[in-house]
């Protein structure tokens, strides 16, 4: 083999290699990958069971009912919208009704209920998703600090 030859297999070689490593990354990627739906954008939008998404909105008054063990079902609304979920373990400490929470899961494919997996409940009046504010401030449920909340 001749220097240049060497060469080459050896750039051959770590492109191979950086293109390996580039495609692992992406297929983590997208296998991480949870899309962001309002209980509105579920009437207008088909998602499949076992598909993950998060679901994010206010907790409905009055829909938080505790089961067996850990178990607790409650809504999740946006004003135009209700979805019930279903989740078992702890919820956060600042979990409470009329709250903004974000939850990720996926709807079950027999009960066609949204069991999810992950709770995230807000926990001052500055942290909620970007996208969630957005849509609960157009649809007038959003109360601003020194606000009254209009339902």
């Amino acid at each position: 083999m001749t220097r240049k030859q060497k060469r080459l297999t050896i750039i051959a070689g770590g492109m191979s290699f950086i293109i390996a490593a580039v495609l692992l990354v992406m297929f983590a990627f997208s296998q991480s990958v949870a899309y962001f739906f309002m209980p509105a954008d579920l009437a207008t939008t088909e998602v499949s069971p076992g598909t993950r998404i998060r679901l994010g909105g206010l907790v409905a008054e009055g829909s938080v009912k505790r089961g067996e063990g850990s178990t607790v079902t409650f809504a999740v609304t946006d004003g135009s919208g209700t979805v019930p979920v279903s989740y078992t373990g702890i919820l956060p400490d600042l979990f409470r009704e009329g709250q903004g929470v974000v939850t990720e899961g996926a709807f079950d494919a027999v009960t066609h209920s949204f069991v999810a997996d992950t709770v995230l409940a807000k926990h001052d009046e500055n942290y909620m998703p970007k996208e969630v504010a957005d849509r609960l401030k157009e649809q007038g449920v959003w109360k601003e600090e020194g606000e009254a909340a209009t339902q």
